[in-house]
């Protein structure tokens, strides 16, 4: 599908690609993931075979944000060389999956006078383009505008207005922005790869493109994305993301607690977690002793001794924490029916054990853990919930996103204002070509 552009001349996957080589980049407070994949042609149509992988643990990168520029850089350098290696093919653009600037919805609802006379795709123009210049956040940019609805007349439900007569035609379209700073040197790190970032898609959004099945995001779902820092979620509902939040906790707050508990390194903390950690008991817990290497400082040389019980009690209540404040969220924010009752968990901190059960007791939802099945030529050790928001990114540049606007966000110009590029490459015929290619 086509869209607004929203500066500079290139946007973000335009309509579904015919073929090319193209990247996807994930930068994560844990690790920066780079997959390079190549359209092939099958019996269902274009689709995305991954050829390249890189990925590398990120350093600069704290709670989403960039605190050393210089780290940061050396990471995204390194992951996107592994997967230039892997694929044999050098890329100068990428598409970006980011939680920087914590990306959250809004929803606008505007009408429009008819006259009693015939929908015309000019006033689906006008209307959408009245939707977007209402919209304006300080401090924030727009990442996604997707139209939910249309409604003529009040009625609500219609999917193509075009042809029909009415008093009113309405829309009530999703908007996803993103705090302005945090996403912008995130970018400017990209940049200084020599890399150009094609569009910016926020995280949740393509992990539930790769991890959710249609039918799930027909029916309703949640997806649960659980990084280092931050755990963001998307609602999705008839096929559409129908939200976006997030809350400022996730997998390094769990290993944290861990080392503080056990008086044990941070990076100790994190291999105890990684292999014997569990969000639930056991009747062994108790029995069962694990070696804890102690803080450096403390005088002691040996190792000591933990019961995993103690373990496992110092993880539960951060989880519990974590899902009690996504559902707190979406309680408050009106989108919690929408989710209907499926729970799909993506995000290196969903793989620990037992996490699938403590969500869905304290979500009162069935949960399972995602992974990016649907996207070929992944290796077995970059198919796991960790990776599913690169993947996400590279289905959906076949795909062609379903929203009015993309590409890169606008940092300079304030709202997107339709009409001063009404007569460039961009702007309305980007529009036409989203009208076509959504009905």
């Amino acid at each position: 599908m086509g869209f607004f552009k929203q500066g500079g001349a290139s946007s973000a996957a335009t309509p579904p690609r015919k073929s090319g080589v193209f990247a996807a980049l994930d930068i994560g407070a844990s690790k920066t993931v780079c997959f390079i994949a190549k359209t092939e042609e099958t019996l269902a149509g274009l689709r995305p075979r991954v050829i390249g992988v890189g990925h590398q643990s990120t350093r600069g990168v704290r709670a989403s944000q960039v605190v050393d520029v210089n780290l940061a850089v050396e990471s995204i350098r390194a992951a996107v060389e592994n997967a230039e290696r892997m694929a044999g093919h050098t890329v100068s653009e990428v598409y970006l999956a980011a939680s920087a600037g914590a990306p959250s919805s809004a929803r606008i609802s505007v009408e429009m006078d008819l006259a009693a006379r015939e929908v015309t795709d000019r006033d689906l123009r006008r209307i959408l383009a009245e939707a977007l210049r209402r919209h304006h956040e300080q401090k924030r940019v727009l990442l996604h505008a997707l139209p939910l609805s249309w409604r003529v007349d009040g009625h609500r439900g219609v999917k193509d207005p075009r042809g029909m007569f009415g008093e009113s035609l309405g829309v009530d379209l999703h908007l996803v922005s993103a705090a302005a700073d945090p996403l912008q040197n995130l970018i400017s790190c990209v940049e200084r790869c020599q890399l150009t970032v094609a569009g910016v898609a926020a995280t949740p959004y393509v992990s539930g493109i790769a991890a959710l099945a249609p039918d799930e995001r027909d029916l309703g779902a949640m997806l649960i994305d659980m990084g280092a820092h931050t755990t963001t979620v998307a609602v999705f509902n008839e096929g559409a993301l129908q939200h976006v939040d997030g809350v400022p906790v996730g997998g390094a707050h769990v290993t944290n607690d861990i080392a503080r508990g056990l008086s044990t390194p941070v990076n100790a903390a994190e291999r105890i977690k990684a292999l014997h950690g569990c969000a639930l008991d056991s009747p062994d817990d108790d029995q069962i002793m694990i070696e804890t290497p102690p803080v450096a400082g403390s005088g002691a040389v040996t190792m000591n001794q933990q019961p995993k019980a103690l373990l496992n009690a110092i993880i539960r209540p951060r989880l519990e924490e974590v899902f009690e404040m996504v559902r707190d969220r979406l309680d408050a924010a009106g989108a919690a029916s929408a989710a209907g009752r499926s729970v799909v968990l993506t995000g290196g901190a969903a793989q620990l054990p037992g996490a699938t059960q403590l969500a869905g007791r304290v979500l009162g939802k069935q949960v399972r853990l995602g992974r990016p099945d649907t996207l070929a030529g992944l290796g077995d050790a970059v198919s796991g919930p960790g990776f599913s928001a690169a993947a996400g990114l590279l289905l959906r540049c076949v795909q062609g996103p379903s929203e009015a606007i993309s590409g890169p966000p606008r940092f300079d110009q304030g709202p997107v204002r339709i009409r001063e590029r009404a007569d460039g490459d961009g702007g309305m015929k980007a529009v036409w070509r989203w009208f076509a290619e959504s009905f």
